[in-house]
């Protein structure tokens, strides 16, 4: 399986560099048949193609052609190299018993046909139907296999209790419900963290390409990988838990790209506080603020709404008075006006909750036409 990776990587990165090698005025760069002639006469030369399985490759081809369609189209980004080591999988598409199979052995094994590889059996986790027309088996950094089999599950239903909650996405607290619940990301344990941390100094005196440095790389990816996988656990559970008790719910619109942004700037204007920004980064990957917000999306769809994230955090819910002195610290907020007091991120998610942005001169305004279905506070100034 890992030639297979290899062939469909090889492939992929020819075919991109086919593309990059086209410049206005010149001819257009092969499409995917011209490219799928080429493997053809590639496999007839070469030893190396030739004993990998044409269905793998072709697959790349037909991946990177879709690729350069989305790029056009404008909803994806220009296909680039992929990397030995980083990008490890490839796709089998075809019909169900022709190209490959599946199969349940037990309750919790199951075993996949692969092509040139035969029956490989993996962990069965859920039901496979009968529609499913391809998967893909990728190798991840830490040298776990895993089967995905594509598949786009029914959305999840409301409770039909017309709740609303709003939900304030933050680095402390990874995620705040306006009805006063705090949840956060569960991450690697105190020993876990000294553990790569002495990795991480052990890798720094490592020989590059040595035995040694490889097998501490491989540590430290173990333990990256148990974090992400907390973290996309936790995300299930809690997007899933949210779609089955409110019918709307409401989320700040974050440009999360912008925000994880580096700052180191140029030679000519360096940046300023790039360790604090890159450790401001690393925090806002690890909350999994993307990851939730495209899961409930997708769990949800029609029911999840983008409020714009102007002074919810300064706002208070109960007198709609805004003052950035509102906010005493990260978790503490007290009204100047009335005297509310409350958790700051709580209170931020009540007026996310509410359907609200707050302009600049301070008026609370609907978002969008958004119907609010929440009885709005009045601010006392007005």
């Amino acid at each position: 399986m890992l030639e297979h990776c290899a062939h469909a990587r090889f492939v992929w990165n020819l075919a991109c560099e086919q593309h990059l090698h086209w410049r206005p005025g010149r001819a257009s760069a092969p499409g995917y048949t011209e490219q799928s002639r080429q493997l053809t006469e590639a496999r007839k030369e070469f030893a190396w193609p030739a004993a990998g399985s044409q269905t793998v490759q072709q697959q790349a081809l037909r991946d990177f052609a879709q690729a350069v369609a989305n790029f056009f189209a404008g909803t994806h980004r220009r296909p680039t190299w992929r990397k030995a080591g980083f990008h490890e999988g490839f796709r089998i598409v075809g019909r169900r018993g022709a190209h490959w199979d599946v199969r349940r052995l037990s309750r919790k094994v199951g075993a996949v046909w692969v092509p040139k590889v035969g029956w490989v059996r993996f962990r069965w986790s859920r039901r496979i139907p009968e529609t499913v027309k391809s998967f893909r088996v990728k190798r991840d950094r830490a040298g776990r296999w895993h089967v995905c089999f594509a598949v786009i599950p029914p959305a999840i239903d409301g409770p039909g209790t017309d709740a609303i909650v709003g939900v304030d996405r933050g680095v402390a607290v990874s995620a705040a419900l306006s009805t006063g619940e705090l949840l956060t990301v569960p991450g690697l344990r105190d020993s876990e963290t000294g553990r790569l941390r002495r990795l991480q100094r052990r890798l720094a005196r490592a020989t590059r390409g040595s035995n040694r440095r490889m097998q501490v790389k491989t540590a430290i990816a173990w333990l990256k990988a148990r974090e992400t996988d907390r973290r996309k656990d936790w995300v299930e559970k809690t997007s899933t838990d949210l779609a089955r008790r409110f019918d709307l719910i409401r989320l700040e619109d974050l440009k999360i790209g912008a925000m994880v942004r580096s700052a180191r700037g140029t030679i000519a204007a360096p940046g300023v506080n790039v360790r604090a920004k890159a450790g401001l980064n690393h925090s806002i990957h690890a909350a999994g603020w993307g990851q939730l917000a495209a899961r409930l999306g997708q769990k949800a769809a029609d029911r999840v709404e983008k409020i714009h994230p102007a002074y919810t955090s300064q706002t208070c819910h109960a007198c709609g008075h805004r003052a950035a002195d509102n906010r005493e610290s990260q978790a503490v907020f007290r009204c100047r006006a009335c005297g509310h007091t409350d958790h700051a991120d709580v209170n931020a998610a009540r007026n996310i909750a509410a359907g609200r942005a707050v302009t600049a001169r301070g008026a609370l305004q609907p978002l969008g036409g958004a119907m609010n279905r929440e009885p709005q506070p009045v601010p006392s100034y007005v």
